[in-house]
């Protein structure tokens, strides 16, 4: 199951949401079970959607879930981490009305480099790297109280 978590921001991520719906129409994901927590963005053609759940809802459908696909915020792709799926991240792109600045960038950035989590930057490009992140490792997520320490390392020293 592929679990995609857009978040509660006020933004729209409409492309992540038009693309999944690409796929299924070219029959990539047509076989695969996809859910949607859309936040403000559109609802899905073809996939079961809310735009927010409660969070017994959403632990439920990331332990079920292989794949989470979500934006690149820190408490969307810990939570993935820490239930050891496998995330891919599109950050949300200020250009694109998706928020006030491009800080997502250097977010997902810092874990992609570490060696946790795959990153999209192009959208037409999500066929391929799910492809990419089924067939790939990637360092498990200890979390031990260290995130700001990551963060400080990672982001803000660059």
């Amino acid at each position: 199951m592929i679990f995609v978590s857009l978040g509660t921001q006020k933004f729209k991520m409409n492309r992540v949401i038009n693309q999944l719906d690409l796929l299924y129409e070219s029959g990539y994901l047509s076989g695969d079970e996809v859910y949607i927590q859309r936040g403000h963005s559109m609802k899905s053609k073809y996939f079961p959607s809310d735009e927010l759940i409660d969070k017994s809802k959403f632990d439920e459908i990331i332990e079920k879930s292989d794949i989470v696909i979500c934006h690149g915020g820190t408490s969307s792709i810990i939570t993935a981490l820490n239930n050891g799926k496998k995330v891919l991240s599109i950050p949300r792109k200020a250009n694109l009305g998706e928020h006030v600045d491009d800080h997502q960038h250097e977010i997902v950035t810092a874990f992609s480099e570490a060696g946790y989590i795959e990153v999209l930057t192009n959208i037409n490009k999500l066929e391929e790297t799910l492809n990419n992140v089924l067939d790939k490792e990637y360092k498990r997520y200890e979390q031990n109280n260290r995130l700001a320490k990551f963060i400080l390392d990672n982001i803000i020293k660059n």
